[in-house]
């Protein structure tokens, strides 16, 4: 099963490097994300749901962009939050 926005998803640059962590993180001083995501619509990079903060979650709640992907090195998959679907 797949939806359109995986299928129509981007691949927008990062805004940030995967060097510098989790952007909203490091400016609250905070170090302890778990994994971070970009965001397929924009390039936004944020940290995971095992993160304390959440902040992908956050951010596709408060934009609405539907699809991130992992922003670990070797993987490639994708997420979409709209219809809870995976994808590669």
């Amino acid at each position: 099963m797949t939806c359109l926005h995986l299928k129509e998803s981007g691949d927008p640059a990062p805004q940030s490097a995967y060097e510098d962590g989790c952007p909203e993180c490091v400016a609250a001083g905070h170090h302890d994300w778990v994994h971070l995501r970009v965001c397929l619509t924009c390039g936004k990079v944020a940290c995971c749901d095992s993160s304390p903060r959440r902040h992908m979650s956050a951010h596709h709640q408060e934009s609405g962009h539907p699809v991130m992907r992992s922003f670990e090195p070797g993987e490639n998959w994708k997420w979409c939050f709209d219809d809870e679907l995976l994808g590669y």
